[in-house]
């Protein structure tokens, strides 16, 4: 659970006027354009940045408050439109599939699903250089850079003729958006609490939700094209793709590498929030590698549990990703109907998604949302499964397992959380964002051609996997509760700072949640 201030920007929108102003000095601090390289490099960047800063700030409320608003209205559009345009671009073949893409392209028996499938094989190799490249260079020019990419990939999909030239595509793009995920992660954890990470991340995750009601009504846009020559889909794919382009370079441009080098955050400000976000005890930056760290994930029971319960939420994220047009469509509606009746689809993705962060921030308890979630996803299985005879009973289970996708909010969150060193942290991101790929890869492969129109193999899979995921969750709950059990002896973090003796350098040391006696686990 949480122990940290429930206040939030989100909810308090009022400011106070008695507030110092911290609006001058916004030029980049010395010590941060000189990249420390001087500095001892088991201690983070922030904590150089804050010893050699002028200023000496003790923040009240007030002004956290009113430093949080600023910055997410800065940061959290920016992620939201990402994340936005990578679901839409990944789910634009799900949408294609009822414009006419298969019989254009001559796809043969289980073509359609290798090529969903290798978008995720190529997501999951891309995650070993992703855990590699995060550490060292910038996140946010790493994440911009990978957008733009993924963007011209979704474009090129409308040069697509065949099978090879579609798959060449879809590959290009699952490397180029493995990215987002861990990207992400990183930059929330750089900037909030854990405690008020859980709404940020809901908002910005909240833009696969939208994703589905925007690409719904693409699809049924670009349907109504009637052109021999060039067909409405491969429009649909340019537009796309320069629309994420377009993101991808205001990304670049605009979202910070860190804290540290906020443009519009004055100086004090920034050692305001660094001072905030140090209870966090996971670090802003820190570019030396350690080995030590990286071999600590393989006997860190968390991680693999972590790892088990996204495959196990993915397969069934999987199959209604790339297969509920098809599914709706297979009732006997017309495309252009099916697209906008899988709209419904987002709105479950969305309310679920808030509801979730939310309740997070505000009564804790991850391990309890998600099972939450999972009891709806089980009801979807059961209804896609069984209740074959209507078309009512079908939707609705498909509506039903789009809560589901919530629970991958709770898992994002609870790993950037929970994991301290920043070695560890950014291995441990993808490792968890990589096995997101797995259950995607294994769900679509569950759709045989055999098994057409009901595929009441893959409805099931969806019923068994979300009962396994709801166990396994209860599971890292007993497991944190046992671990923060065995820290007992030792103060949390929460308990020290601010008490005589309390020594700063310990909030900011690189040591992983295993190293840290006052390192707590949040579940």
């Amino acid at each position: 659970m949480d122990s940290h201030s429930k206040s939030d920007p989100i909810t308090d929108v009022k400011g106070d006027s008695s507030s110092r102003d911290t609006s001058s000095s916004h030029a980049p601090h010395p010590v941060a354009e000189k990249g420390y390289g001087t500095h001892d490099q088991n201690l983070d960047q922030a904590y150089w940045y804050v010893q050699s800063s002028s200023t000496a700030v003790e923040a009240t409320p007030a002004e956290l408050r009113r430093l949080r608003r600023k910055v997410d209205w800065w940061i959290v559009p920016i992620m939201f439109a990402c994340y936005t345009m990578q679901f839409i671009d990944k789910v634009s073949l799900n949408y294609a599939a009822v414009m006419g893409l298969n019989k254009e392209l001559k796809l043969k028996a289980n073509e359609f699903s290798n090529a969903a499938t290798w978008f995720f094989i190529a997501f999951l190799i891309a995650e070993v250089p992703n855990a590699i490249i995060l550490q060292r260079v910038p996140v946010a020019k790493w994440l911009g850079a990978n957008v733009v990419l993924w963007g011209i990939a979704t474009a090129c999909t409308a040069a697509a003729h065949n099978y090879v030239t579609l798959l060449t595509a879809r590959i290009f793009l699952g490397i180029f958006e493995a990215a987002i995920a861990p990207c992400l992660i990183l930059i929330s954890g750089q900037w909030y609490t854990k405690s008020e990470q859980a709404p940020r991340f809901c908002i910005w995750y909240a833009g696969l939700g939208v994703g589905q009601i925007i690409g719904g009504i693409v699809s049924y846009g670009f349907q109504q094209v009637k052109n021999p020559t060039f067909s409405g889909w491969k429009i649909m794919f340019i537009v796309l793709g320069l629309v994420t382009v377009i993101i991808g370079f205001v990304t670049f441009f605009f979202l910070p590498d860190t804290p540290m080098k906020a443009r519009f955050l004055s100086e004090p400000e920034k050692v305001m929030l660094l001072k905030h976000v140090s209870v966090n005890q996971t670090g802003i930056r820190n570019k030396h590698y350690k080995l030590s760290q990286a071999l600590e994930i393989l006997r860190d029971i968390q991680l693999w549990l972590m790892v088990l319960l996204t495959i196990l939420i993915s397969i069934s994220s999987g199959v209604i990703t790339t297969y509920s047009a098809t599914l709706i469509r297979n009732f006997g509606y017309k495309p252009p109907t099916a697209a906008l009746l899988n709209m419904p689809s987002g709105i479950v993705s969305i309310a679920s998604t808030f509801i979730v962060g939310f309740g997070i921030r505000h009564t804790s308890h991850r391990w309890a949302w998600l099972v939450a979630c999972c009891i709806p996803g089980i009801l979807g299985g059961a209804l896609m499964s069984f209740a074959t005879g209507t078309k009512a009973g079908q939707l609705a289970g498909i509506y039903l397992v789009n809560s589901i996708t919530a629970t991958l909010i709770v898992i994002y969150q609870w790993t950037g959380s929970n994991v301290g060193g920043q070695t560890k942290r950014v291995i441990s991101v993808a490792l968890v964002s990589g096995s997101f790929s797995v259950g995607n890869i294994i769900g679509p492969q569950t759709f045989r051609s055999s098994d057409a129109p009901d595929y009441i193999p893959a409805k099931i899979t969806v019923l068994a996997t979300q009962a396994a995921a709801a166990l396994i969750a209860v599971v890292l709950f007993v497991y944190y509760v046992w671990a923060n059990k065995r820290k007992g002896a030792t103060p949390a973090v929460e308990e020290n700072i601010g008490m005589p003796g309390h020594d700063e350098e310990r909030v900011w040391e690189d040591r992983t949640d295993k190293q840290n006696p006052t390192f707590r686990y949040v579940y």
